[in-house]
């Protein structure tokens, strides 16, 4: 009961791993603003420890859980192929706006807004991670974070690398999709987090 307690305890202790930098920029442009329009970008990322493009890992989960059982591999493609629109977006935008309400701060993030400043979610790596029960490992997202001029994206005015946000919850989440939003919303969290120590202090 010790070792299985302990490894849990090891398991539980990737949760905290996520780490968020400051790559240029400043918060100066944030203080007065109310919204921010938000776009993301999931044309170029890869996967797995072996960094694999998502093409790539789509077509060999299908044929894993083909082998398994046939049409399986169909089945799953479908959830995958929307979970971007209805799950890590909503998600990131959901806890984003979660944090900053809480703060009492105006700040909102928000798709297809006209506004002076974007925000620019751009997926870099993603670790869909496990669930077998008493033993898991959770979803890992690493994103780059681009607050932008709405008029001249080339203008950047702040730059974030959130590496390997943790997505997890409480018991057990057998879907790959809903643990990969929920390192979304992780990151998101930690965003919100970090403006309002910088930005609202």
């Amino acid at each position: 009961m010790k070792k299985l307690a302990f490894a849990l305890f090891l398991i539980s202790g990737v949760v905290f791993s996520q780490e968020m930098k400051i790559v240029q920029g400043n918060f100066d442009f944030l203080k007065d603003q109310k919204e921010i329009n938000t776009e993301f970008d999931y044309s170029n990322f890869t996967m797995m420890k072996e960094n694999k493009p998502e093409a790539q890992y789509v077509e060999e989960h299908k044929a894993d859980l083909d082998k398994k059982a046939k049409g399986n591999g169909n089945l799953w493609y479908k959830r995958w192929a929307v979970a971007k629109e209805q799950i890590w977006t909503p998600k990131f935008l959901e806890i984003g706006n979660i944090v900053m309400t809480k703060a009492k701060k105006e700040l909102n993030f928000q798709e297809e807004l006209n506004t002076p400043y974007t925000l620019i979610v751009q997926t870099v790596w993603i670790y869909p991670g496990w669930d077998a029960g008493i033993m898991k490992q959770p979803a890992k997202v690493t994103t780059n974070l681009k607050f932008v001029e709405t008029a001249n994206k080339s203008n950047v005015l702040l730059e974030i690398t959130s590496e390997e946000a943790p997505g997890d919850q409480w018991g057990n989440n057998f879907n790959n999709e809903t643990r990969i939003g929920e390192g979304y919303a992780k990151t998101a969290k930690s965003l919100s987090k970090l403006l309002l120590k910088k930005a609202f202090k």
